[in-house]
């Protein structure tokens, strides 16, 4: 059982959203009026009333550097939390390319060619020695949807309830989206996975440092938080 937003809807189209909630760490922000384009919801398989092309336009034509994180930081959250009918649409436009796996197995997944090889081969050894300390598996893959691999890296990968699949895809508005499994979810507190995305995942930190930068600080943050004894305090930081 998997835990948080299921993997098939992160390998799939982001083509509809629910209506944005912004984040609970934001009491001040809670009660803005949103732009119409963002307060959209999924009323069935068939009937998209947004896209993430039209939320991103929006983010964009926001002129308040607080709003600006908080609604990014919001659009992470529906992704993660999102509803069943989000979920149904996306597994019947769902995208399975074996083809683009790698040929040798890989920890790391970049079709989008967003990391340089020194990059994925740190990010590699990061996770190899996350998983030898601690057991967790995390994977990550680079995709630009419709561009990847899809449903293929679950087998790829033998995904199970103490992996967390990393899914950077700029196609999402926020680029960090995670998959966590349950074994996971017991010890992590859902909060990290939020403040993380909002913190390295947002489009106007990725647009200015890179695609690159944000992958490889949500991946040492999230090997520093696994690796924190469990307790009321874990992963309280996102370092």
């Amino acid at each position: 059982m998997m835990a948080h937003y299921p993997l098939h809807h992160l390998l799939h189209n982001p083509s509809s959203f629910i209506s944005l909630t912004l984040p609970q760490h934001s009491p001040r922000l809670q009660t803005l009026s949103l732009p119409k384009t963002l307060s959209c919801h999924l009323s069935s398989s068939h009937n998209n009333k947004c896209s993430s092309n039209s939320i991103i336009s929006s983010l964009t034509k926001i002129h308040s550097k607080p709003l600006h994180f908080a609604l990014s930081g919001a659009l992470s959250l529906c992704l993660l939390f999102g509803g069943a009918q989000i979920a149904e649409a996306a597994t019947k436009a769902g995208v399975n390319k074996p083809e683009l796996l790698p040929k040798e197995f890989s920890t790391v997944i970049d079709v989008a060619g967003f990391l340089s090889d020194g990059q994925e081969k740190r990010l590699v050894q990061e996770i190899a020695d996350l998983e030898k300390d601690t057991g967790f598996k995390l994977r990550v893959l680079a995709q630009n949807y419709p561009d990847t691999p899809g449903l293929a890296v679950k087998d790829f990968w033998q995904v199970d309830d103490s992996t967390v699949v990393f899914v950077a895809d700029p196609t999402f508005g926020n680029i960090l989206n995670f998959n966590v499994g349950a074994t996971v979810d017991l010890d992590i507190p859902r909060s990290f996975w939020s403040r993380l995305a909002g913190k390295y995942g947002n489009i106007f930190y990725w647009r200015e440092k890179g695609e690159d930068a944000s992958i490889e600080s949500a991946v040492m943050a999230i090997s520093s938080c696994l690796r924190e004894p469990v307790g009321a305090n874990n992963c309280s930081e996102v370092k």
